[in-house]
This record gives C-alpha cells, structure tokens and sequence, in this order.
C-alpha cells in the first residue's frame, strides 16, 4: 500500500506568499539567488541577494517551509553564505556604521 503524504494547508500557504515574495526581491533586483538558514524553534531565515547587490532576508516558520518557498520561487539556493555568493552583496554607509557601532558599543548618539 502507498504511503500518503499529509500536506498542511496553512504551512502551503505561507511557502506560496514567501516563493511570492521572494520572486518580487527577485524581479525588482535583476535576479537573485538565496541561502536558508536554521533559526531554531523561531524557523528559518532566507537571505536574498539581488544580482545588483541589494540584499534582504525573510523568516520562514519552519526550515521546511523555507525550503518549498524557495524551490517554488525558483532562485539558486547556496548551502552556505560565503565566498563569490556573500561578495555579490553591496553594503552602503549604514551597514557599515551598524557593524562598527555594534563592535565599538553600540552608535553614539553625539
């Protein structure tokens, strides 16, 4: 006897409006491709990176869900957020105020 697959509805759902989503980052940024990363019992979070530079990430509520999100979407999926893929990202004058504020205390507020 074959083995059904329970498919949840809801869980359908939010993979559909995520790969949605994630086809809109794509479309308004020349492309894009995509990294998942485990977040624990909060989910997974999925790290956009246009083909332009521009970069933005969304939260799934499950790994699992990330996973169909992007498969659906049909953007190129890395393993892991390094090398050529992690170069790809452009950080302007605020990324780079946020990282040195969060390594010297925090941003001052002169």
């Amino acid at each position: 006897m074959a083995e059904t697959q329970q498919v949840d509805p809801k869980a359908e759902r939010k993979a559909a409006r995520l790969a949605q989503q994630i086809s809109s980052f794509s479309k308004a940024h020349g492309g894009a491709e995509g990294q998942i990363a485990y977040l624990g019992e909060r989910g997974a979070r999925i790290v956009l990176v246009g083909e332009d530079g521009n970069w933005g990430d969304l939260v799934a509520p499950s790994f699992e869900i990330a996973e169909k999100a992007v498969e659906k979407s049909g953007i190129t999926r890395h393993e892991s957020f390094d090398g050529e893929f992690a170069a790809k990202v452009k950080t302007g004058r605020y990324e780079w105020s946020r990282m040195a504020g969060i390594q010297v205390g925090g941003p001052k507020n002169d």
